[in-house]
């Protein structure tokens, strides 16, 4: 379902239907039989969250809920209870202590509605952050200005080119492109290429993705063609990216390099043509 969360769950067979039925129109639901079966899910395709069961977690499983969380630190992890047991306390506490970061009681009706709650939107933990942190600059700024950097930011990973950029913002790319020269800006591809790098940076930060894993998430067509992304923007490798920039120092150069310098110029900036009495050029 476009737009839904997609959740990773280890369950009890029984579990299923019922996280299914309560996913309706919130979340969709990729069902593993161990926790390493989500780890390899995950490495695979972007996930909203991990739910497993705290009937289905035995003593063996949570050594492995723990390496999840460390390896996926940007995947939040909920236990979810859906009997009352005399074991129940104590697994709760024990996956406590390996890092799971919510609790979910469905043993009563109300606890599938939490779930719902809980996992209902997709999580977007890097474009709030990244939002949160541009606002320093953007304070002020024109509404379509502030609606690139949006739009930039959201869909980064899947913008390859500023061509398929110019298409959601319904603009003629030459247009887009000479509206940045004029006001003496970076280009639209250099910020699209540059906001790749942010969603790049992030997802390295999960020790569970290898950089091949990253790239194919950021859809480039090979690891090494994200080599050359690297090399040709930052002259270094994936390797050294991951190590000499973590998610909070990627975000510190953004900034530093393409807005907070250009502040006064982006605050009148009109990306989409739409200045009071002007005509923009809005893309058939």
């Amino acid at each position: 379902m476009a737009g839904s969360a997609c959740v990773a769950t280890v369950l009890l067979p029984g579990e299923r239907p019922r996280v299914e039925a309560a996913g309706a129109g919130c979340f969709t639901a990729v069902h593993g039989d161990t926790v390493d079966d989500a780890a390899r899910q995950a490495r695979r395709r972007p996930f909203d969250a991990l739910v497993v069961s705290v009937h289905r977690c035995e003593d063996a499983e949570l050594p492995r809920v723990a390496r999840f969380v460390r390896e996926f630190p940007h995947v939040p992890a909920v236990a979810l209870i859906t009997r009352s047991d005399a074991r129940v306390s104590d697994r709760v506490l024990r996956l406590g202590a390996t890092g799971v970061s919510a609790v979910v009681d469905a043993s009563a009706p109300a606890g599938w509605q939490r779930l719902r709650d809980l996992l209902r939107e997709p999580s977007s933990p890097v474009v709030a952050y990244v939002m949160s942190e541009l606002d320093r600059d953007l304070e002020g700024a024109t509404p379509d200005c502030r609606l690139f950097f949006e739009l930039v930011i959201r869909r980064a990973a899947a913008l390859t080119t500023v061509g398929l950029l110019a298409r959601e913002l319904r603009v003629v790319p030459s247009s887009l492109m000479s509206r940045f020269h004029r006001a003496g800006l970076p280009s639209p591809k250099t910020y699209l290429s540059h906001a790749r790098l942010l969603h790049a940076a992030y997802l390295l930060a999960n020790r569970g993705l290898s950089i091949t894993d990253v790239a194919h998430r950021l859809e480039y067509s090979s690891p090494q063609s994200f080599g050359r992304h690297l090399r040709a923007l930052m002259g270094i490798t994936a390797g050294e990216y991951r190590r000499r920039y973590p998610f909070t120092a990627a975000l510190v150069r953004y900034r530093a390099a393409f807005v907070t310098p250009f502040r006064e110029r982006l605050l009148a900036f009109h990306p989409l043509g739409t200045a009071p009495g002007g005509h923009g050029h809005a893309a058939a």
